[in-house]
């Protein structure tokens, strides 16, 4: 009866043990082992937090991985990705990347080139009424801005088009690059303007002080993971409580907004907590010395 009791015992704790196994949560979370890279790998920005105060710091890798770890509750500072993009002889053919590993899989985020916008079945077109990205999304932008109706989405293309609006568009700041453990789902932070009409209205002349105030834009960030390729942007920000207001750049405006954007990802792996693993070496350890004890009274 003693032995019976025993080895009841013994095989709950192993059910206890392997049950802990199968449901202790994943070791996931943020972007881990952060590079830069691309054609254009030197041309980035690396802003950390003073205070509310966005501010530049070195561009080294300990600052690139530093200023990622926030969230949509709290936004840090942030990493931005073909910093050049408003500057006269810009080369749009060329890209800057953020590369690293999140839940065990790769993923790469990448600034935009004029191929990525304007590319057609036939080539490149930077006309309104073209199918390709630039246009599909341009329209959503026309909408969020709030022009009136007598300005033509074709008018209003040229314009964005003559004042570089693409190329400005296409240099995200990265935020954060989060994912749920559970369902997998990955979200990436894009910091810019909460007012974006405070950056355009002095750029677009008369038709800037047609803009909406307080309409909201994100730039757009490339994201490839899982064998496949994002583009991704919002029309919606919540207010990171900080702005770019001390050092070079600075204008007391800008990664004021918080855009989050999404996509699906794959749940991580679960991973044993080290408690459960120590449990189960005890369990295994006493059924070892039963073993033992029973062989020597033999």
């Amino acid at each position: 009866m003693k032995m019976t009791f025993q080895k009841l015992v013994i095989g709950a704790s192993m059910a206890i043990g392997v049950s802990a196994l199968a449901t202790a949560p994943a070791q996931a979370g943020t972007l881990t082992g952060a590079t830069i890279g691309g054609t254009a790998a030197s041309d980035y920005l690396v802003y950390d937090v003073s205070g509310n105060s966005t501010v530049l710091v070195p561009n080294t890798q300990t600052n690139v991985q530093k200023v990622l770890d926030g969230s949509a509750a709290s936004p840090t500072g942030n990493v931005e990705l073909r910093a050049t993009t408003e500057q006269s002889g810009f080369d749009f053919t060329k890209n800057t990347t953020l590369s690293g590993q999140i839940g065990g899989q790769s993923i790469t985020l990448s600034s935009l080139t004029a191929t990525d916008w304007f590319s057609t079945g036939s080539g490149l077109s930077t006309s309104y009424g073209a199918q390709n990205f630039a246009n599909t999304w341009f329209n959503q932008f026309y909408d969020a801005a709030g022009l009136p109706s007598y300005i033509s989405r074709a008018q209003a293309f040229s314009a964005f088009l003559g004042i570089g609006g693409f190329q400005r568009s296409s240099d995200p700041n990265i935020s954060y690059v989060n994912q749920n453990d559970t369902t997998g789902e990955i979200k990436i932070g894009l910091a810019g303007h909460y007012n974006l009409k405070d950056y355009y209205a002095p750029l677009l002349g008369s038709l800037g002080s047609l803009l909406k105030n307080g309409f909201q834009a994100s730039e757009v960030v490339k994201v490839t993971y899982n064998g496949k390729t994002d583009f991704l942007y919002s029309f919606s920000a919540t207010a990171s409580g900080l702005t770019n207001s001390a050092g070079i750049g600075a204008d007391g405006k800008s990664h004021s907004g918080n855009y989050e954007v999404s996509i699906k990802g794959v749940p991580p792996t679960a991973v044993p907590e080290p408690s459960v693993i120590l449990g189960l070496l005890s369990v295994a350890g006493i059924f070892t010395t039963r073993r033992q004890q029973k062989k020597a009274s033999i």
